[in-house]
């Protein structure tokens, strides 16, 4: 049987769980597969990009990217999106919530979330950054004062902020943890909703193994995550390495184990329908 691919989310839960065994015990042959791309380094001043985790499960077979993934994760959003258009499974019975924030470095004028109308946000397209930057603002300015840039990955979008080309982002996770130890000031929570997904390739009891695996490792983690916060540096770009120290951070993403239930499926469709977010993925 060929090896089931985890592909990691820049979060503790799959190393605590490959450390202490947890994968092995249920039974699960796997590899952990890293885009490279996600570790990659933007370049100073290069333009957006209108293509985010929805395309790479569209463009993929319901594999996040090129890379193979036989489990892996994204917004609830854009899992939901792909899971509606048939394109892979979303995993109903577990979901993830992330913090999140619209961050401006500390020598920002920016104070207030009012202080954001018109101003350029780092974001991913179709990806949680995206949706979550909307849905929060939404409570202090007009749409069309909401001003969304397309950067590319998380660390893309830091890479943008410290160059001076933008002057806020949509940091969420480890990107968040990054950015919140070097003095990055936080005008607006953004915490969100991340959905597991699987292509049809995937074998289901597998699915099940990998996801018993995480449960031991989330309250493993939740007893004592200071025993494990070095493997942050697994899925840290190396520039950034130096700058921070990672027994610092939080515990970051933390995984709910109930259901995503039709309820928040169907009510997710129609706020993405009311604001035409995928009106040309349709």
């Amino acid at each position: 049987m060929a090896k089931f691919h985890i592909q990691p989310h820049g979060r503790l839960q799959e190393w605590v769980a490959h450390e202490n065994g947890y994968f092995r015990d249920e039974g699960l042959d796997y590899q952990f597969s890293i885009p490279a791309d996600s570790l990659a380094r933007r370049e100073k001043g290069a333009s957006e990009i209108r293509s985010g985790a929805f395309e790479s499960y569209a463009e993929n077979q319901g594999h996040k990217g090129p890379v193979r993934s036989d489990v892996s994760c994204a917004c609830h959003w854009t899992v939901n999106q792909t899971d509606h258009q048939g394109i892979a499974h979303l995993y109903r019975n577990a979901y993830v919530v992330t913090p999140g924030a619209v961050m401006v470095r500390a020598d920002s004028e920016i104070r207030s979330p009012e202080d954001l109308a018109n101003v350029g946000i780092a974001v991913g397209y179709h990806s949680g950054s995206h949706f979550t930057t909307i849905q929060s603002l939404e409570t202090f300015l007009e749409p069309a004062a909401i001003n969304l840039k397309f950067i590319g990955t998380p660390m893309k979008r830091l890479d943008a902020v410290l160059d001076g080309d933008i002057e806020a982002v949509s940091a969420w996770g480890l990107s968040y943890l990054i950015a919140e130890q070097l003095g990055f000031r936080r005008i607006l929570d953004c915490s969100f909703m991340i959905g597991f997904v699987f292509p049809d390739s995937s074998d289901l009891e597998d699915v099940e193994c990998y996801m018993r695996g995480l449960k031991r490792a989330q309250m493993e983690i939740d007893l004592r995550p200071e025993k494990y916060k070095h493997y942050y540096l697994n899925e840290m770009p190396e520039r950034f390495q130096a700058l921070v120290d990672v027994r610092r951070f939080g515990p970051g993403e933390r995984i709910v184990f109930l259901p995503y239930t039709d309820e928040m499926y169907q009510a997710t469709q129609a706020w993405l329908s009311e604001r035409d977010l995928f009106q040309s993925a349709a």
